[in-house]
C-alpha cells in the first residue's frame, strides 16, 4: 500500500470512532490538500509572563514563514524585551498600555517583576485591556485570535466580532488533562487545595500526576479572588473554536486523546517548540550575551564530558533562605561539579537571590563549582558537552530545552503554576528523579539532595535514567517532528470555516 493510500485508510478507520464534532474536523483534514492556502491575519495575545510570551512568539514566527500576517499584541515593556531575531515584515507588534490599578507597582508589566502574592493585581490590570483589544480587533481584518487562558473573556469577544479563536495552552497536555473539563473547573468537587493532591477520576490511564499540598497552597496565593484561574481555564476552553497545546503525541498520546474526549472539540498538538535559536537576554544586546557565554564556555571546556550539573530555578521561584541553604549544602555534599545560576531578584522579601548563598559556600566549592549571578545563556549552557544533568524548577520551557539535548533531570518543583505536575510527569517517564520533599511544607534535607543527585548523575542505578533522557533528543530536539505539528496546526487555521 502506498503512503498516500495508507494515510487515507488510517483516517477512514479513525472516522468510525470519532464523535460527530470530530467527524467535521476529520473532513477538514481530509480535504486540506484540495484547498488553496488562504493567507490569514492572525492576532496573538499572550499572558504577561516571559514563559508565555516566548512560545507565542515562536508560533508567530512560524506562521509568518508560511506567509500569514501576525499582529503580536502585548504591553510596551514586554514587546521591547523581545529578541531582535523575532523581527519579520509579516509580524506587527501592537502595544497596548497596561492600565494602572491600585495594588500594582508602577511600571510593572510582567510576572517576573512581582512577588507571587502581587500577581492577582497584574491579572486585574490585564483584564482591563479588553476594551482596547476589542477596538483593535473590530477595526482590523483579523481572521483568528490565538489567546492565553488568563484572558477568559476574549473567545466571546472574538465570536461577537466574527473572529475565530484558539486557546493556546503553553503547558503540557498532561497538565490540562489533570485540570479536567470546563464543568469540573467551574464548580466540580475540588474546592480545597487538598482536593488537588490526588489523580482525578476522569484520567483513564495510569498516572502519578497530582499536586503536593505545599504546591497547591502556593498557587492559591496567586489567584484572583474575583475570577479564579479555574474559571479562566474553563471559559478559555469552552468558548474557543479549538484548543492547541505545547505537546506532541509521541510524548503525551494518552493525555492528548483524553483532552479530545473531555472537551468534545478539536485538540491539536502544536509540537514542543524547541528553540529555533539562542535568544538574547530579554532584549539585551547580542555582544553582552557573547561576552557572558565566553566566560562560561571557558569554564565548561575544562570539565569532563557529561560531568557537570546545571542548576537553575527560573526567574520567578521564591524560596526561603533556609531552603536555599539546604539546597546549597546538598549540592556541596554531592561532590559533583556544577554551574548554579542565581538570579538577581528577591527570592525572599527584601533580599536578592545573590545574597542568600551560604557564607563560605563559594570558597569551599571553588575547584569544582561556579555560582553565576544574574542572567545566563541557558540554551548554550545546556548544549555544552560537559553538561550531564539539569537540576530544574520544572518549568515546561526549561524542561523542553534540557531534554532537547538529552540531559537527565534532577526535579525540584518550584511550586508555581504547573511545575509540580511537570515534576511528577517526568519522574514517571523515568527521565529523571524528583528530590523528596515534605508534602505539607515542601521542606527537604541536604542529604536527600546529595544522594539523589549522585544517583541521577553518576551511580549505576541511574544508568537507565540517563539513557532514557538521552533518547528524548529524538522527540524534544526534533525540529522536523515539531514542524510537522506546526504544519498541521497551520492547515487547521487555513481550512477552518470563517466565523459569521
Amino acid at each position: 500500500m502506498c503512503a498516500k493510500s495508507y494515510l487515507l485508510h488510517y483516517k477512514l478507520l479513525n472516522y468510525i470512532y470519532l464523535s460527530s464534532y470530530h467527524r467535521q474536523w476529520l473532513f477538514i483534514q481530509t480535504n486540506m490538500d484540495n484547498k488553496d492556502n488562504q493567507k490569514l491575519h492572525i492576532a496573538m495575545f499572550p499572558w504577561l509572563a516571559y514563559g508565555h510570551i516566548m512560545p507565542f512568539l515562536e508560533v508567530s514566527k512560524f506562521l509568518a514563514q508560511k506567509g500569514h500576517r501576525v499582529s503580536f499584541i502585548s504591553t510596551p515593556k514586554n514587546i521591547q524585551r523581545l529578541p531582535k531575531s523575532s523581527q519579520s515584515p509579516l509580524i506587527t507588534f501592537v502595544e497596548l498600555p497596561l492600565p494602572a490599578i491600585e495594588g500594582l507597582p508602577q511600571c510593572t508589566e510582567s510576572t517576573s517583576e512581582l512577588p507571587i502574592h502581587k500577581v492577582p493585581y497584574l491579572k486585574k490590570a490585564y483584564d482591563l485591556l479588553q476594551p482596547p483589544l476589542a477596538h483593535f480587533l473590530q477595526h482590523s481584518d483579523v481572521n483568528w485570535v490565538i489567546h492565553d487562558f488568563i484572558c477568559h473573556w476574549l473567545p466571546r469577544v472574538a465570536t461577537q466580532l466574527g473572529i475565530n479563536s484558539v486557546y493556546f495552552n503553553i503547558f503540557s497536555a498532561t497538565t490540562l488533562a489533570f485540570l479536567g473539563p470546563p464543568s469540573e473547573l467551574r464548580g466540580g468537587q475540588r474546592q480545597r487545595p487538598e482536593d488537588f493532591t490526588v489523580v482525578p477520576k476522569w484520567v483513564d490511564f495510569t498516572s502519578n500526576v497530582a499536586f503536593k499540598l505545599h504546591e497547591m497552597v502556593s498557587h492559591w496565593d496567586c489567584m484572583d479572588n474575583e475570577v479564579s484561574d479555574f474559571q479562566r481555564f474553563a471559559d478559555a476552553i469552552q468558548y474557543c473554536n479549538l484548543v492547541t497545546t505545547r505537546s506532541t503525541p509521541e510524548f503525551e498520546s494518552d493525555s492528548v486523546s483524553l483532552l479530545r474526549k473531555l472537551y468534545g472539540k478539536p485538540v491539536v498538538p502544536l509540537g514542543l517548540l524547541p528553540p529555533s535559536s539562542v535568544p538574547c537576554q530579554h532584549g539585551g544586546a547580542d555582544d553582552q550575551v557573547d561576552e557572558k557565554w565566553e566566560v562560561l564556555r571557558e569554564w565548561l571546556d575544562n570539565k569532563k564530558e557529561k560531568s557537570v550539573i546545571y542548576i537553575a530555578l527560573g526567574t520567578e521561584v521564591t524560596l526561603s533562605q533556609e531552603l536555599i541553604h539546604e539546597l546549597a549544602y546538598g549540592i556541596e555534599k554531592s561532590g559533583l561539579p556544577f554551574i548554579w545560576v542565581v538570579n538577581n531578584r528577591p527570592l525572599v522579601e527584601g533580599m536578592l537571590g545573590a545574597d542568600i548563598i551560604p557564607p563560605g559556600f563559594e570558597t569551599r566549592v571553588d575547584n569544582r563549582g561556579l555560582v553565576w549571578r544574574g542572567w545566563a545563556p541557558q540554551l548554550k549552557i545546556l548544549g555544552h558537552s560537559s553538561i550531564g544533568g539539569f537540576l530544574t524548577h520544572c518549568g515546561w520551557s526549561s524542561v523542553i530545552e534540557a531534554l532537547g539535548f538529552g540531559r537527565v533531570l534532577i526535579l525540584f518543583s518550584g511550586a508555581n503554576s504547573d511545575q509540580g505536575l511537570v515534576a511528577r510527569l517526568l519522574h514517571g517517564k523515568r527521565v529523571g528523579l524528583e528530590i523528596p520533599r515534605d508534602e505539607q511544607d515542601g521542606s527537604f534535607t541536604s542529604d536527600s539532595v546529595a544522594e539523589l543527585t549522585r544517583r541521577v548523575m553518576v551511580d549505576k542505578e541511574g544508568e537507565s535514567l540517563r539513557s532514557n533522557a538521552w533518547a528524548m533528543k529524538d522527540i524534544f530536539g526534533n525540529k522536523e517532528l515539531n514542524n510537522k505539528c506546526l504544519d498541521e496546526f497551520t492547515r487547521f487555521l487555513e481550512t477552518w470555516p470563517a466565523s459569521t
